[in-house]
């Protein structure tokens, strides 16, 4: 999706897009996203999951480097715990020296405490076992959080929970 229908569709959900700052906390939220959406702000480095009260809880997440960044919408399709990780075909191509699995658990797997698979193709909502990237512009795609975070957020979530990403 390009960047300019993103905010189109930033736009017809009743997102703004405005900066702001702040860790994880409970914020107003105005948008037309029903209450369990998890909304990702790729400009703000921020995801929002929805609550049904005109309140979100807030998390600084690190996104896709400029080239991987993706908008749209997905849902979850998967969740698993202290998962394993295949580095996909164009992570492996830029990094041939990585392994074709990490297991789940090892201190070089990117995938962290927890992770949430999109029904896209190889991306997810995941930990990180580089803290120090939450809040930048780091992946090919997938969307990070702290350890922490993830874990509270993966709690909340289910198979099926829609993921609306916009600039």
């Amino acid at each position: 999706m390009s960047i300019r229908a993103a905010f189109t569709l930033a736009t017809i959900l009743g997102i703004a897009v405005t900066p702001t700052v702040s860790a994880r906390e409970v914020v107003p939220f105005e948008g037309r996203v029903s209450a369990g959406t998890i909304v990702i702000k790729t400009g703000e480095r921020r995801l929002y999951y929805v609550r049904g009260d005109g309140t979100a809880l807030r998390y600084r997440v690190a996104v896709g480097k400029p080239g991987k960044q993706w908008f749209g919408e997905a849902q979850i399709d998967g969740k698993y715990v202290r998962p394993a990780w295949s580095p996909p075909a164009e992570v492996k191509r830029d990094n041939p020296r990585l392994p074709d699995v990490i297991p789940g658990g090892a201190p070089n797997n990117p995938m962290g405490a927890r992770a949430l698979t999109l029904n896209l193709d190889e991306y997810a909502i995941h930990g990180t076992n580089r803290p120090s990237s939450i809040g930048t512009f780091a992946s090919y795609g997938c969307i990070r959080m702290l350890n922490e975070d993830i874990v509270d957020l993966y709690d909340q979530v289910s198979i099926g929970t829609r993921v609306v990403v916009v600039p």
